[in-house]
């Protein structure tokens, strides 16, 4: 059992923390590109695969009007609050106030949306016909029930984060992923259009992943649920107060790829596919370094400032952020020159042909300019969730996302090629993680930014002298049958990952200093090592 059972006062094991999560959003990731692979093999780049991405859209603009995961971002720290300071009735009581008015609401959200499918898919999906409005509404159909598991399910992960339970919430977007694997290659035998099989996958692991497998981790380790509609408890009211400016906001983490998706939906066949191809590729290094390392300093953070430690905050914030960019950099240096055969090598077989690479593979390189600040920008996002201030970064989100739409706009009348869109966002995405940082260090002066801007350039450095050695092979090995270019391919990539350790490690990168350890833990076997 993981649950913390020492006292308030003692310190969260973040490093823990981040190892489970990190390694189970790995996981994820990994089943993420099994996923696409999968999809890609079966049905390539076509309508049906345009109108399976966009219907997703009327789902995630249903998370976004309702806050999404600002739910649980505002639901922790005051949690954790309450948690911490031995009084955990009463945190119990605005658990069970939320989760009761939140499940009312969502359940009268997703009729309505259900209802009004089809107007809603002409809205999200313009320039397409019929036809495949009406498919895009009746796969939103299926898919909308997934977003009460998805609230819901945060909302129960929330209560386990603060009692230092990651392992099972991690779960949920692996149970999530092999739902919508189930789908493709089982479902879609059973339904029609085929392609539709993998939403009812999607929606069958999201209530395995999201709502059962918490719900009995939350039984075994002991919870208490009433339903109430009370909102008389101060701690439910700052909940929905905190939770406010982020459904007011127009924060461009939440709607990036809904505006991306709009705006490539009158650009011809396969085009809504690539991005969003491009897209799940870029979102592998996000959840593994920038999501995990979020998600495990969240409730410390919580707990640091609940309890006035604003040195350790600063630390620990600081501390993450560097992880993060030193974590993330040689991978955005990868994906961004060179695209291709990462693309050919897990996407061009089956149904997905060349020219499906070559226009994805210029997504992603638009997409990976951007991989750093996004990396950074869930970790910001915590900390000013963890000190209970949401009206700033939503104030900052909302005015990227301006940017952002009035550049999109600018794109479109001047009729630029497709992947400007995502470098606009890429570059709105770097906007956003600097007045973030510049709001948080107005309120924390011992915030390291130097050391930021440092960890930042000897990263970028190193992963320039490493990626030559890939981008040669590539070009010596590119005419070669396809099992002999995965093999020298993936070979020049470990050879890439070891350059770029050893370069940093020639720098006394402390980051490096983190990466020996957790080798000399994996390598340690002596008896009296606990977990050796």
């Amino acid at each position: 059992m993981e649950e913390n059972s020492s006292s308030a006062s003692s310190l969260p094991n973040v490093a823990k923390a981040s190892a489970i999560v990190m390694a189970s959003l790995l996981m994820s990731r990994v089943l993420g590109i099994i996923r696409e692979m999968i999809m890609n093999w079966k049905f390539g780049q076509s309508v049906e695969t345009d109108a399976y991405r966009l219907a997703f859209q009327i789902p995630d603009l249903l998370f976004f009007l309702i806050a999404g995961g600002a739910l649980s971002s505002a639901f922790i720290p005051v949690f954790s609050e309450y948690f911490h300071t031995e009084r955990k009735a009463e945190a119990w009581k605005i658990f069970s106030s939320v989760v009761t008015v939140m499940s009312t609401l969502l359940v009268g959200l997703i009729s309505l949306a259900w209802v009004f499918a089809v107007p809603l898919a002409r809205l999200i999906a313009p320039g397409k016909d019929e036809a495949t409005i009406q498919m895009i509404a009746e796969m939103s159909r299926i898919l909308l029930p997934a977003q009460f598991a998805f609230f819901i399910g945060g909302l129960m992960a929330g209560t386990l984060y603060v009692r230092q339970v990651f392992s099972i919430p991690a779960l949920g977007p692996n149970l999530y992923n092999l739902g919508i694997i189930f789908g493709a290659l089982v479902i879609s035998s059973l339904v029609s259009p085929a392609v539709s099989g993998m939403t009812w996958g999607a929606t069958l692991g999201a209530f395995i992943g999201s709502i059962a497998l918490p719900l009995w981790m939350m039984r075994r380790i002991g919870s208490e649920f009433r339903p109430s509609f009370s909102l008389a408890h101060p701690g439910t009211r700052k909940v929905f107060r905190l939770m406010a400016p982020v459904v007011l906001g127009l924060s461009l983490p939440s709607v990036f790829p809904m505006i991306i998706q709009y705006f490539a939906s009158p650009l011809g066949e396969g085009v809504n596919s690539a991005m969003a191809n491009a897209n799940q590729l870029m979102q592998a290094p996000l959840g593994i370094f920038g999501q995990s390392l979020a998600l495990a300093v969240f409730p410390a953070l919580s707990q640091f400032f609940a309890q006035k430690r604003e040195d350790l905050f600063e630390a620990q914030l600081e501390k993450s952020l560097r992880q993060a960019l030193y974590l993330a950099t040689p991978v955005a240096v990868l994906m961004a020159i060179v695209p291709a055969p990462l693309i050919r090598v897990l996407f061009e077989h089956g149904q997905f042909r060349a020219e499906d690479t070559a226009r994805t593979a210029l997504a992603l390189t638009a997409f990976a300019v951007g991989i750093v600040g996004w990396c950074m920008q869930p970790i910001l996002m915590r900390a000013y969730f963890s000190i209970q201030r949401t009206i700033t970064p939503v104030i900052m989100g909302t005015v990227t996302t301006l940017v952002f739409v009035t550049l999109c706009l600018v794109i479109r009348g001047q009729s630029y090629p497709f992947f400007a869109y995502p470098l606009a966002g890429s570059a709105c995405a770097f906007l956003l993680v600097a007045m973030l940082v510049a709001g948080l260090k107005t309120r924390f002066p011992g915030l390291g930014v130097a050391n930021l801007g440092r960890t930042l350039g000897l990263s970028l450095f190193s992963s320039l002298v490493g990626i030559g050695l890939v981008w040669l092979t590539v070009q010596v090995t590119a005419r070669l049958p396809i099992v002999a270019f995965i093999g020298a391919f993936g070979i020049a990539c470990i050879l890439y990952a070891w350059i770029y350790y050893f370069v940093t490690k020639s720098f006394h990168m402390p980051e490096a200093t983190y990466l020996d350890r957790a080798f000399a833990r994996l390598n340690r076997k002596t008896p009296s090592e606990p977990g050796a």
